[in-house]
This record gives C-alpha cells, structure tokens and sequence, in this order.
C-alpha cells in the first residue's frame, strides 16, 4: 500500500523560514487534535454521567418502557444529521450545543445497559474499548499508510452489519449476534484508525480559518460514535447480564 502523504509544509528549500512555518503547522496541529480528543472525551464522560444517573433514577425504566423510547432513540440521530448537513452554515456555537445535546440524548438511550448488565462489566467493556481506541487512534495518527482506502469498504460494512441486526431480529439467534457483534468491533476498530487519519489531513486545509473550530467538533462526533459502537459491541460480546 503506498504511503500516506503528509499534508504539512515542506521543510526544504527556503531554511530557517521553511522551518519555523512546519513548527508553526505543528503546533497547530497538536492544538487542533487535541481541541478533537476534548470534545470527543468530555461527550462521552457526560453521556456516561447521565446514563448512569437516568437509570439509578428509577425513571429509566419507566420512560424506556413507553412511548417515548422511541423519541429517545431517534433523537440523538436526527442531530447527527442535522449537524452532518448543516456544518457549513451552523456557527461553531450551534455546533458545539447540539453536540452535547447529542452526548445528553445518547446517555439517556444507552441508559438501558445499566439496566440489563451488570456495573462490572460494563466497566470492563468501557476500560478495555478505552485502551483499544487510544492504541488505535494513536496509529491512525502516526502511520504513513494511507488508510482512505479502507474507507468504502468499512463503510459497506456498517451497512452490512445493520441488515444483518434487521435480519436477527427475527431470527433471535444468539450465534448471529455473537458474530454480529465480533464484526463491529473489527470495523469500528478500523473507523478508529481511518476517521483519525482523516481528521488529521482535514487540518491542513482548515488551518488558520473559521472552518477549523467546526471540523474539530464534528471529527470529535466521528470519534466519539466509533468509540460508543465500539464498546456496545464489546459489551454485548462479554458483558454478564444481570438476570
């Protein structure tokens, strides 16, 4: 596979000058990944918070059971794309609001987990995907593969786990979802690593603009949801119920 070409400023011909503008992009860089990594951080934290105190509550498991879990669920989806198609024209105060709107509505849906797994394995999966993602993450940034080809089919493999979690609703097969669930970790392992390559490049084009504030939050919301699909499909993997 040929090598990921970085986008930064070439060192050679012009010296000194030619230095201090890649240190320049550098730090921009740094300041830009990790502005990413603290959206995409605090999201998860605050949908973990609300999750956790929705279900200790009581009133998750009433609200879950009713008509407006069907609300809760499509809620945080209809701000994905509204946020997807609507990023050139939001303010990035706009964005960064239905972001954590995003990460509130997402708590209360995947407070359900508290309800049928127990504390430990949910913290289990949520350490162990933690350590995968900053190991992937980690390479999607430093490698020079260039992984934009992976994309499509990584892509046609979210379609495909989709269809086939539509199929086993009917089917109820266990052996199914066990298999539905080991492939989704692969993929979104793989969007880890992709979406972090891809986030980095957008930076050169983005630098020193108004675009770069919004970028970072919507590359938080790509990481943030590899992150979350991750560790459901890890936890419906090995996570013990609490039946």
């Amino acid at each position: 596979m040929a090598n990921w070409s970085d986008p930064r400023p070439s060192a050679a011909p012009f010296g000194a000058a030619a230095d201090t503008r890649s240190s320049a992009y550098d730090a921009g860089l740094r300041s830009y990944m990790l502005s990413v990594y603290n959206y995409m951080t605090s999201g998860i934290l605050l949908t973990g918070i609300v999750a956790m105190l929705f279900a200790q509550s009581g009133a998750a498991q009433q609200i879950l059971g009713g008509p407006l879990r069907i609300v809760i669920m499509l809620a945080p989806l209809a701000i994905v794309f509204a946020m997807s198609f609507g990023q050139s024209r939001f303010t990035q105060g706009t964005l960064q609001l239905l972001f954590w709107a995003f990460a509130v509505l997402m708590g209360l849906s995947l407070s359900s987990i508290f309800l049928v797994y127990t504390g430990t394995s949910i913290a289990g999966a949520f350490f162990a995907t933690a350590g995968a993602f900053a190991g992937l993450s980690l390479y999607g940034y430093t490698t020079k593969k260039d992984l934009s080809a992976f994309g499509t089919f990584l892509v046609m493999g979210v379609v495909g786990l989709l269809v086939a979690s539509v199929v086993n609703i009917f089917l109820q097969s266990s052996a199914l979802a066990f298999g539905i669930s080991a492939i989704g970790v692969l993929i979104f392992a793989g969007l880890t690593a992709y979406d972090t390559q891809k986030i980095k490049s957008m930076y050169a084009y983005v630098a020193g603009t108004d675009m770069a504030g919004r970028t970072a939050i919507m590359g938080a919301l790509n990481l943030y949801l590899d992150f979350i699909n991750m560790f459901l499909f890890v936890l419906r993997m090995f996570g013990s119920s609490r039946n």
